[in-house]
């Protein structure tokens, strides 16, 4: 397993030069102060001739409240220190390269609106290259350089961007603020919706490095591209020759909020023609779509269960002149992501989620032999050039930076310590990972962290921390919402089990939570509690309080009525509190009614069998509840709830309640704000004094 090679050479030579006691007297335990200021490295691009990376940094900007990025390049070598590519106060995003690579574009919104730009390296003069009328979303350059792909939000019966604009500015001067809907999908994640749709478009660059008017590619498509809320410009891509794009959407219909029938389309790359549907026949998920170098084959990554979002996405192969459709890789029992094709096209690289890490896979596309290259921690984003691999790890104790690996086989070094210097007094908390006998004695996994300055022989209060999804997975990764460290730099000792339903485990481990939301995911808590409980004897079981958010909010509720006894305290961020009521009010459907096994009119039955309201009888630990009024997910009156049945029956509780965030509390200073109250809860009922309380 990689570790965090560089800012470990920095801690050595610190130690190096004092002793070990004043070592010891300088040392502290990771705040949450340094998580919400820590840099934080994304989207590494390797330029076309392999010898630099551009990639983002994101920093934080206290007074302003929000994270501000940058663009930075290194030498793949290691040659040279990463240095700022975009000037100080130009707040941009999303690096690509020019072909030749004479050129980095990037999105900026120094103009008052997010546009494209660029950087010429001959002259080092920014310009910028798209004035539209509306904001750019993601982007792509064509392969010989004389074309973006870009999205934008328009109204689909307008002809043009201006229209568009017009359209928006009437809204936002309208006297009467209604809005009629006539089908479902009314607002999604953390947004009313308009009547925009993210939408393809193309525009020739011209001779002075100014692009044209855009013409759309996406036309006739009653859907998002790329696709909302998260989707980027992975869903869409060139064909090597400039004159196709493939491109993953949707179709909304009427029943767009309970479908995950995504498929791959085709078009002319100048506009010229409608798309054309490649996968109709799966009525699952097709997405991710990357051509061959030689254009002959289409691979993408599909699911093959309609309106389950979680079932594994495989890697398929589309013949493009006979359109013979194949599986690569059938064994491999895991999801794929980030897939790129090797230069010659026979072997494809991912990333894959396993046994709570992900790592880094090539695959042969002849033999579909999977072979591992870079074990997590975690190794999200890559960039695959001819002859090396440039990709950002993480691991619990070590924040993202960036490494560089010589394939086939070399070894990772490391390109930046972006965090070495805030971090270089911090003392992380030790990790190990355990497993045990879960639900039918099958094989679990958890993890346990100790506290910051632990002691041999002493007994540290424990937080029991329960991952969301709940189809993900909580593992040896450096989380910038929910992390660990700062439960330990607090001195707790921290434990988490990747329950039945987690990822990277196969995928019947994954499905086996459907339908059993309370069942099997409790016994293995139950059970990994015991374990650790068992395995580690620096965890005082009696001072122990358990924590989650979305599903682990869920399973917070449904442990305050079914297995009460352990905790001192309970918190609830974004959790479910009636199963029935959030399948009628959640905006994304198919989840619900998936998990479920139906509609909660056509199963109320499956919504009550684990619905933690009908338990609230039994409820009596003090529990603090966390919700957002952007949260369409799990609307707040989840939350409220919970809150309104705590009070109603006495129990010590309070509510944290955030007007301006979603699902995720995203604001620096609200996380500041999240975190001093959820330790403050902790402190406050796991101290040896509140045993009477």
């Amino acid at each position: 397993m990689l570790k965090r090679i560089a800012l470990t050479a920095v801690l050595l030579l610190l130690v190096a030069a004092l002793s070990p006691m004043t070592v010891q007297a300088q040392a502290r335990g990771f705040q949450v102060q340094d998580l919400v200021t820590l840099q934080r490295i994304s989207d590494p691009r390797l330029s076309p001739g392999g010898k630099t990376v551009a990639f983002q940094v994101r920093s934080t900007d206290m007074d302003a409240n929000k994270g501000v990025t940058s663009i930075w390049t290194v030498p793949v070598d290691g040659s040279a220190t990463a240095r700022q590519l975009t000037p100080a106060g130009m707040v941009v995003s999303s690096p690509r390269w020019s072909p030749d690579g004479r050129l980095l574009y990037f999105v900026s919104g120094k103009s008052g609106s997010s546009q494209v730009w660029r950087y010429d390296f001959a002259n080092a003069q920014i310009r910028q290259v798209t004035d539209l009328p509306l904001d750019v979303g993601g982007f792509k350059v064509s392969p010989d350089g004389s074309v973006l792909a870009f999205s934008a939000e328009v109204f689909d019966d307008c002809a043009d961007l201006d229209c568009s604009r017009k359209r928006v500015d009437a809204l936002g001067k309208a006297k009467a603020s209604g809005v009629r809907y006539d089908k479902l999908f009314v607002r999604h994640w953390d947004t009313w919706k308009n009547g925009t749709r993210s939408q393809l478009f193309v525009s020739a660059i011209g001779a002075d490095g100014t692009a044209s008017k855009p013409v759309r590619v996406s036309r006739g498509i009653d859907g998002d591209v790329p696709s909302k809320p998260f989707g980027d410009d992975s869903e869409y891509n060139f064909s090597p020759d400039g004159r196709s794009i493939v491109f993953a959407a949707r179709i909304a219909g009427v029943n767009e909020s309970w479908s995950t029938n995504f498929d791959i389309f085709m078009a002319p790359a100048d506009g010229s023609a409608d798309p054309v549907n490649l996968t109709a026949a799966n009525m699952a998920m097709d997405t991710g779509p990357v051509f061959s170098p030689d254009g002959k084959t289409l691979f993408y990554r599909a699911m093959s269960r309609p309106g389950f979002e979680a079932d594994r996405l495989a890697i398929m192969a589309l013949d493009m002149g006979s359109r013979e459709l194949r599986q690569i890789a059938p064994g491999l029992d895991r999801s794929v992501a980030g897939l790129q094709v090797a230069s010659d096209g026979r072997t494809l690289y991912a990333s894959v989620g396993e046994m709570g890490r992900n790592s880094l896979y090539s695959i042969a596309v002849a033999s579909g032999k999977p072979t591992l290259l870079a074990r997590g921690g975690a190794i999200g984003e890559f960039s695959l050039g001819r002859d090396r691999v440039v990709f950002v790890y993480d691991d619990l104790d070590s924040p993202g930076d960036l490494y560089a690996q010589s394939l086939p086989r070399g070894k990772p070094k490391p390109l930046t310590q972006v965090n070495a210097r805030r971090l270089a007094d911090v003392r992380f908390g030790a990790y190990e990972q355990f497993e045990f006998p879960g639900w039918n004695d099958e094989t679990v996994r958890g993890f346990v962290v100790k506290p910051w300055n632990f002691e041999p022989g002493k007994k540290y209060p424990v937080a029991f921390i329960i991952h969301g999804g709940p189809q993900g997975s909580m593992g040896d990764h450096f989380h910038y919402r929910w992390n660990p460290q700062t439960y330990a730099g607090q001195g707790y000792a921290v434990v988490f089990i990747d329950f039945h339903g987690s990822t990277g485990y196969g995928q019947a481990f994954t499905d086996s939570i459907s339908g059993d939301w309370g069942g099997k995911p409790l016994e293995d808590l139950q059970k990994g509690w015991a374990a650790a409980l068992a395995k580690y004897d620096f965890l005082d079981g009696g001072r122990a309080c358990a924590l989650g958010a979305s599903y682990g909010g869920y399973m917070v509720n449904w442990i305050a009525g079914n297995w009460p006894d352990p905790w001192r305290c309970l918190v609830n961020h974004d959790g479910v509190f009636d199963n029935r009521m959030m399948g009628y009010s959640t905006e994304e459907l198919w989840f619900d009614e998936w998990e479920m096994g139906g509609t909660p009119f056509d199963k109320p039955e499956n919504y009550e069998k684990h619905n933690p309201v009908a338990h609230v009888g039994d409820w009596k630990v003090p529990m603090l509840v966390v919700h957002g009024q952007l949260d369409f997910r799990i609307p707040v009156e989840q939350g409220l709830g919970a809150f309104t049945a705590l009070q109603r029956r006495g129990i010590p509780s309070q509510f944290l309640y955030f007007p301006d965030e979603n699902h995720w509390v995203l604001k620096p200073q609200n996380s500041i704000q999240w975190h001093e109250t959820v330790n403050a809860w902790l402190a406050r009922w796991t101290a040896p004094a509140s045993a009477a309380q």
